[in-house]
């Protein structure tokens, strides 16, 4: 089975795909990804105490407008008329991890699968920056879709 992928043109060459002929229709993606960090980064986070401020705060607004500005940073997506973008945090202060969950939606041509993991990884960016002074070793890992609706190929969840 071969696949073609679908920003390339006959020649090879980048190519943005042309939408213009596909139906309108409520599209939705979901993504998650984590930041691992020191028990003292995690608790000053808990605690509202870190001397930056409130990093969900700053973090939940840089994740929206990453989303807002994903066709800036991506080549070939398109600019999207985003209708719903959603940042939220989970702790586990088991695996020191802060999971950023993100939601893009619109009613449009093409999938928001880009803007929710731009979303998704400029937060977990953004919470690496605030926390960087109190812990040099975190690490961002498991950015990933885990579930899409809405188009042609229809849902889909991880």
């Amino acid at each position: 089975m071969t696949t073609q992928l679908t920003h390339l043109n006959e020649q090879g060459q980048a190519n943005m795909v042309d939408v213009t002929d596909k139906h309108v229709t409520t599209r939705e993606a979901r993504a998650v990804g984590y930041i691992e960090m020191s028990e003292l980064a995690l608790t000053l986070i808990q605690q509202g105490e870190h001397k930056k401020g409130d990093v969900f705060a700053i973090a939940r607004i840089a994740g929206i407008q990453a989303a807002k500005k994903c066709s800036d940073l991506i080549p070939l997506c398109h600019p999207l008329m985003l209708t719903k973008i959603n940042v939220d945090f989970e702790i586990d202060e088991n695996k020191r991890r802060v999971y950023v969950h993100t939601l893009c939606k619109l009613a449009g041509q093409t999938g928001v699968e880009m803007e929710a993991l731009t979303a998704c990884s400029v937060a977990c960016l953004t919470l690496y920056d605030m926390c960087k002074a109190v812990d040099k070793h975190m690490r961002i890992g498991g950015i990933e879709v885990i579930a899409k609706s809405g188009g042609k190929s229809g849902d889909w969840q991880k």
